[in-house]
């Protein structure tokens, strides 16, 4: 244990003190220990002691309804799919931290405890979201009290989708900031300031403004009927032509913009490529693989990927030594099943 830097746990917060790995039990081993505890909900509060994965936290936190994902047969709500975000999220917060702490250490000599959790990381994605400012967001409340008023009424989730989401009507009148399919594929745009709305209507040739328009108004029927005609219209011609023609056409008029990439062809992807961003490896087991490389370049201090993750119980006995274990003490462990 004098070896050990830092400690990762993952349980809930009854497990370490039971297993004799809490912080107070390490810290007596090494009184500079850095020690991670996270937690799906946190340490304190009704749901303390629950076990949590990223699907519940994406739940429990808004993430989930936020994405406005459902399936459009039974009305079930779906979740998001592209990865486990509280997780990885959560993950690097807790790389971050570990940093932090151990340049204070470097600097004063003291360890610390760190707790991060699930839905705290999920809750910080959020921004404004979770948020209130009562001076300013009179038709948010108002508009939670009708999703209320819904969920009390029996409401499905469509329906309650349909009354919470504020971009809604936003996506009818949308040309500027969204995907558009295309007759090979699919890209995004995505223009955020009036000059870029300009320049997307050139590159469309169209004159509607949809929300560039002084006139839009969400709550006007007949507005938002024609611009969803509108929006048909220029969905339908950018279906009419490939991606790369459409790319070519936004990039020549200053359009932010890019095309759908499916993950796994990353890995080939110039530009991915071109910055270092994919990493060759040797697994113990299954050989060569690929995968990303560090999150940051540093020209002091250059990061590497050290390898590929070790198989169940490859460094055990490693380890085991470093704690003060003697050949036979890390035998007698493994034959009372302590350690695999």
């Amino acid at each position: 244990m004098p070896h050990v830097d830092v400690v990762v746990i993952n349980y809930r917060p009854d497990v370490a003190g039971r297993l004799g790995i809490d912080y107070e039990t390490l810290k007596a081993l090494r009184p500079d220990l850095i020690y991670v505890d996270n937690t799906a909900f946190g340490r304190k509060g009704p749901w303390a002691a629950r076990p949590g994965y990223d699907i519940v936290a994406q739940a429990v936190s808004g993430l989930m309804i936020g994405e406005g994902k459902y399936n459009r047969e039974t009305g079930a709500p779906e979740a998001i799919s592209s990865t486990a975000l509280a997780d990885y999220g959560t993950g690097l917060v807790i790389a971050w931290s570990v940093c932090a702490a151990l340049f204070h250490r470097q600097r004063s000599g003291e360890g610390q405890l760190i707790e991060t959790s699930l839905l705290q990381t999920a809750l910080g994605f959020q921004n404004n979201l979770v948020f209130d400012l009562p001076v300013a967001y009179a038709m948010v409340h108002a508009r939670m009290e009708r999703v209320h008023q819904l969920q009390d009424a029996g409401a499905t989730y469509p329906e309650l989708l349909a009354a919470y989401s504020p971009a809604a009507q936003l996506r009818s009148a949308n040309i500027y900031y969204r995907p558009y399919q295309t007759r090979d594929g699919a890209l995004v745009i995505g223009a955020l300031s009036p000059s870029l709305w300009t320049k997307v209507r050139a590159a469309l040739e169209t004159d509607f403004l949809g929300i560039a328009d002084p006139a839009f108004n969400p709550l006007d029927a007949e507005w938002l009927a024609n611009a969803r005609v509108r929006v048909g219209e220029v969905e339908a011609k950018v279906r009419a032509e490939t991606t790369e023609h459409w790319l070519a056409r936004f990039e020549a008029h200053g359009v932010p913009c890019g095309p759908l990439n499916f993950p796994e062809d990353m890995l080939d992807n110039p530009q991915a490529q071109a910055n270092g961003m994919i990493v060759e490896l040797e697994h113990d087991i299954t050989g060569p693989q690929r995968q990303v490389a560090p999150l940051v370049r540093m020209s002091g201090t250059p990061l590497e990927a050290q390898g590929s993750s070790p198989p169940l119980g490859r460094d055990t006995d490693a380890l085991a030594a470093l704690a003060g274990y003697s050949e036979a003490e890390i035998a007698s462990l493994r034959e009372r099943g302590v350690i695999a």
